[in-house]
């Protein structure tokens, strides 16, 4: 797959236990943008955070220590993203969408 060197990140902001379709909300997220052809997706786990409520979310407050910050990030053409995020649009129903132009360097992967 090629990356066009003028791309686009996207970052989608939600909570470890948000679900959809029986499943943590962040695999089905994966699950979809493998289904749109999209370059990639990365999970990444926060170890506090807070957003709209000001409740304070961290690893050290044992009540919350389940319902931790998750990011999940692409990067790939950008009307390729625009699309994706109006198909999972209404899947979303509390968190945080960001997207940035980024300049892309290199996109290899080792041969099998």
């Amino acid at each position: 797959m090629f990356l066009p060197e003028k791309s686009s990140r996207l970052r989608i902001y939600i909570n470890e236990s948000d679900r959809r379709s029986g499943q943590p909300l962040y695999q089905w997220l994966l699950v979809k943008a493998r289904e749109h052809g999209l370059a990639g997706a990365t999970v990444l786990r926060g170890t506090a955070s807070f957003g709209r409520h000001s409740l304070i979310h961290t690893a050290k407050i044992l009540r919350l220590s389940d319902d931790m910050p998750v990011i999940v990030e692409m990067i790939d053409d950008t009307d390729k993203l625009e699309a994706f995020l109006n198909t999972i649009d209404s899947a979303i129903e509390e968190g945080l969408a960001t997207m940035e132009p980024v300049r892309v360097r290199f996109y290899r992967s080792r041969k099998m």
